[in-house]
């Protein structure tokens, strides 16, 4: 090479002064690393946060987890409570108060009877609007903002200790509007006037209008209400008269209250004797509610058919979904790992008989499982330690096979024999060389179970196969909810509404969550993306 280089270049001319040795006399040792060391952990975490779509569905999934822990604490509600009285109540929030939007009242159509019972009932919000006049029925139709959370007046009875707590309440208010007590109604001569000429119709009174509280007006022939003016004059109407509306928008009827020898109203008849002395009474239920519960009834996302809060519900149903699947997923996480790490390493005999056990195991349908659990611990033991019991029992055998052949594909690697070579127990190639090669599809299996069974649940509780609601159990899950809905679907599309897009946030998060932590945790990508 230097013959060949001097031929070509016959005027350089190399001298000894020329050479000089190099780091003469410096002591050579690995140069520093530019780069800031990162753990495997830390290189995960890194790689998880540039995928977006990944972090967004972690963060769903906390605000469903923080929404499932807090909404209890603060709703007042629990998953059993409920008030009949204010079933099917429609979503409300205290800041669209009187907007239309979101504050529990809907446009209705109705005919002058309802009009006037539904004023009466404080359940008209705002000033009703004629539409028509029906010339074939001669009827009139208002369209009323129809309030789903005033109820009216209720008749009730009360024990001599309620009915005094009852009495201090009213004696404490400056509005009648915000008393408890009403006067009672005067059936002796209730509808009088309607059905004299029609004394068969007397079954009527007694099985319906005496069974509504709300009916203390007078009703002329017609079945209409009779009205009275401003100048006390009344107005016994026929179908097709328009209801006599005051300055105020309020509709002024004639009432019958029952009144004592002086003139004044009766508010309580009682009944019984000594200690077993019961007040009957006529209530506006409204303002017993608020003495009760210290607030007036608020349901965010509305009340289902026995006047329980859906919100509560739904976030104490989110907590059993979330605890199961989380849970349940990292015991079969361990199970599964530890087993499928001792047949894949191990091998031969160890392999062939752990493996026959996982397939037995693996032939016994699910169902019939959870069937037998259900069957013969219901009553033994707490619900949610069934669950968690029956999906373990054979929960763990699809991680084992994973890690089984993760472990077969990496224990014959040159890193692994290098390893054994050197002395390595078999615990350290396992858990130290193995194991982590394994981790990203391992990890991604069992989030993924985490969807798998939540929708478990929720289909068996939907099917009724599995009851957390039995008993004395506070609990609820999605599935009830969306079972107990789906018959007022229709009607109240919102008792199936929130349920389903919770579960379904759950399941879509979830799988992007695990997809995204498989590429985070797969060490063939350490250090990309730089």
């Amino acid at each position: 090479m230097e013959s060949s280089y001097l031929a070509k270049n016959p005027k350089v001319v190399l001298s000894k002064e020329d050479a000089a040795f190099v780091q003469i006399g410096e002591r050579l040792s690995d140069q520093k690393f530019e780069t800031k060391q990162r753990s495997f952990f830390q290189d995960a975490l890194r790689r998880f946060a540039q995928n977006k779509g990944s972090v967004v569905a972690f963060i769903v999934i906390a605000f469903l987890f923080c929404f499932s822990i807090f909404t209890p604490i603060f709703s007042g509600y629990t998953a059993s409570s409920g008030d009949q009285y204010y079933a099917y109540a429609l979503p409300k929030n205290s800041l669209f108060e009187g907007t239309g939007f979101w504050d529990g009242t809907k446009s209705k159509k109705v005919a002058i009877q309802e009009y006037v019972l539904s004023y009466e009932s404080g359940q008209v919000q705002g000033k009703a609007v004629k539409v028509n006049k029906d010339d074939t029925n001669l009827n009139s139709y208002y369209t009323i903002r129809f309030d789903t959370y005033a109820k009216g007046f209720v008749y009730k009875s009360f024990t001599a200790s309620e009915y005094r707590a009852v009495v201090d309440f009213d004696e404490k208010q400056t509005e009648d509007s915000k008393k408890i007590l009403a006067p009672l109604v005067d059936y002796e001569t209730y509808c009088e006037t309607a059905f004299a000429s029609k004394p068969f119709l007397i079954d009527l009174i007694e099985t319906y209008y005496k069974q509504n509280a709300n009916y203390s007006y007078e009703l002329t022939s017609k079945y209409q209400p009779r009205y009275i003016k401003e100048d006390g004059s009344y107005v016994d109407t026929n179908a097709g008269e328009d209801a006599v509306i005051g300055e105020k928008g309020e509709i002024l009827v004639k009432h019958i209250y029952k009144t004592d020898e002086n003139g004044n109203y009766v508010y309580v008849e009682t009944s019984g004797s000594g200690d077993l002395i019961s007040y009957q009474c006529r209530i506006n239920y409204d303002n017993y509610y608020a003495m009760e519960h210290g607030h007036k009834p608020l349901y965010v996302l509305g009340s289902d058919s026995r006047g329980r809060d859906i919100m509560t519900r739904l976030a104490i149903g989110g907590r059993v979904s979330l605890l199961l699947g989380l849970v349940v997923s990292a015991l079969n996480f361990i199970i599964g790992s530890i087993y499928g790490s001792i047949e894949g390493y191990y091998g031969g005999v160890a392999d062939l008989v752990m493996e026959r056990i996982s397939e037995i195991l693996s032939e016994v349908p699910t169902t019939i499982i959870f069937v037998l659990f259900n069957w013969y611990l219901r009553d033994k033991m707490n619900p949610i330690l069934m669950l968690f019991l029956a999906f373990v029992a054979t929960g763990w055998l699809g991680t084992a096979s994973t890690v089984r052949m993760q472990f077969y594909r990496y224990k014959g690697q040159e890193y692994v024999l290098a390893a054994r070579t050197l002395g390595a127990s078999d615990a350290r190639l396992i858990f130290k060389h193995i194991y982590p090669n394994s981790l990203g599809t391992v990890v991604t299996s069992s989030v993924l179970m985490i969807p798998s069974v939540i929708f478990s649940e929720s289909s068996l509780s939907y099917l009724h196969i599995i009851d957390l609601e039995s008993g004395s159990s506070s609990l609820t899950s999605i599935g009830t909810m969306l079972s107990d809905g789906q018959g007022s679907f229709t009607s109240y599309p919102n008792l199936i509404l929130w349920p389903a897009i919770f579960i379904s946030l759950l399941m879509i998060c979830f799988n992007v969550f695990g997809n995204g932590l498989r590429d985070a945790f797969n060490p063939t990508l350490r250090g990309s993306g730089e």
